[in-house]
């Protein structure tokens, strides 16, 4: 009699460990699944498909000029980390020894991280088949699907551009693509401070460096995340075009620290609770706000990738447009955007900001005007710009006033961005993805407690059988 008893009482107590057991099963997996959605549609939103993406009249490639060192910046075939194409491009651009193009296997328009879209200046083919000369320098930026077969073209495209002499600058996660391709096996590599554990797993024949701003190990130079490919830039202008070349430009530039002969070392970063903003804003992105981003002919691409990027790319804070006053925008060193045309409505935007243009009568009236008809006000990030400043602080502390000081300093860290120097003002912390977050797991707790709930519910409404 007590031996069933307990027996029974054992099975009641399995039962309800089961119970609770599927209960906070449902309630991970349908806050992992909205989570997850959510990143979807940030990480969708950040890549976004271009609207016009064949062919068309585009403006013509500005003509390889002899006699220079010439770089080609390569772009993949579905999305781009828009710092690692545009810094590096404006530091090569900006030497007077060397030209610099942007290539990818189609001229076609190519997404960038933040929403921005580069039409490319030439085809992998172009430098295959001799139409263009070998380049001498070949920098690979993030792409979004490094090790897939529809990069595979580039890949075979960078280890025979190597093979035939050039120097080749993999910026920040970059270095997946060349490790896939394998020319990192045998080889010193650092990466984006958060990818290198994953990539010392996949790719164990790469002595992998934490803490570098940059290694180098023969012809072949990889960066740490994003920003650092300035640094790595100018570290190959150095090479080839000289010491005094590179401290013109990195001084114009002004990389905070930056110095030629200055040291390679910087913290090597570890997720941190102080992070969290930056896990909130790409999971929970609904209700965010809509910033237009205005780009001028020649912006400088530092400043159009500071604002693409802390705005939308690297942030998650906001949802970004690209407005110019057609179809598209030249920088100031030639690389074309693609843009949507200061004729139709906001596309919802809540905020104008216009980087690079520190007083209203640089904007024209096309941008002018498009403002004025969505009631918009034309926001100057750069208006109140110091002296020696380089192209991202007047963006982060732009975004720490409208957004909060956290996301501001997570997008900092997150673009491999010394921020010590940062006097930033606004709220402390993301309020709106926190709290819907908060509404996430209220959400998902009653979708793990429905099964043992409706459980109960039919229990009740059974009639109990009659006492022997």
């Amino acid at each position: 009699m007590g031996s069933g008893s307990e027996a029974r009482k054992g099975h009641r107590s399995l039962r309800r460990i089961g119970w609770v057991l599927l209960a906070t099963a449902l309630s991970a997996a349908s806050f992992a699944g909205i989570a997850f959605a959510g990143v979807s549609a940030s990480m969708a939103d950040s890549f976004a498909a271009p609207d016009r993406p064949g062919a068309r009249a585009w403006p013509a490639a500005q003509p390889v000029p002899p006699g220079r060192i010439t770089v080609a910046v390569a772009v993949g075939n579905a999305g781009s980390v828009a710092t690692d194409v545009l810094a590096p491009y404006q530091v090569f651009a900006e030497s007077r020894e060397m030209f610099v193009y942007t290539v990818a296997a189609e001229r076609r328009v190519s997404p960038l991280s933040g929403g921005a879209h580069l039409l490319p200046d030439h085809t992998l083919a172009e430098v295959t088949d001799g139409t263009l000369p070998e380049p001498d320098v070949v920098v690979v930026p993030a792409v979004t699907d490094p090790t897939g077969a529809g990069e595979e073209g580039l890949r075979r495209w960078i280890v025979e551009r190597h093979r035939k002499g050039a120097r080749i600058l993999g910026v920040c996660a970059g270095s997946e693509l060349l490790a896939a391709s394998g020319l990192l096996d045998g080889r010193d590599a650092t990466s984006f401070w958060s990818n290198i554990s994953s990539l010392e797993r996949s790719y164990p024949k790469v002595n992998w460096k934490r803490g570098q701003r940059y290694i180098e190990d023969g012809r072949v130079t990889t960066t740490a995340g994003v920003t650092s490919g300035t640094v790595g830039a100018l570290r190959v202008v150095e090479e080839l075009a000289g010491e005094t070349e590179a401290t013109r430009i990195g001084t114009g530039l002004s990389y905070p620290g930056w110095t030629p002969d200055g040291p390679t070392a910087i913290p090597a970063n570890h997720l941190a609770l102080g992070d969290l903003p930056y896990a909130l804003n790409a999971a929970f992105p609904w209700l965010r706000p809509t910033t237009a981003i205005g780009l001028v002919d020649g912006v400088e691409e530092i400043d159009a990738a500071a604002a693409v990027e802390g705005y939308g790319g690297v942030s998650f804070a906001t949802r970004t447009v690209m407005i110019g006053a057609g179809d598209t925008v030249t920088t100031r060193h030639g690389l074309v955007l693609v843009t949507r045309p200061a004729t139709g409505d906001a596309h919802g935007a809540d905020r104008f900001v216009v980087p690079g243009v520190r007083d209203a009568s640089g904007l024209g009236t096309a941008l002018s005007g498009w403002a004025r008809r969505n009631g918009l006000t034309i926001e100057l990030p750069d208006g109140g710009r110091r002296s020696g400043e380089f192209g991202f602080d007047p963006v982060l502390r732009d975004l720490a006033e409208h957004s909060d000081r956290r996301t501001a300093l997570a997008t900092a860290k997150f673009s491999e961005y010394p921020s010590a120097h940062l006097e930033l003002k606004g709220a402390p912390w993301p309020w709106r993805p926190t709290l819907l977050a908060a509404a996430t797991i209220v959400l998902s707790v009653g979708v793990g407690l429905a099964p043992t709930a409706t459980r109960a519910m039919r229990r009740r409404r059974l009639p109990r059988r009659p006492a022997a």
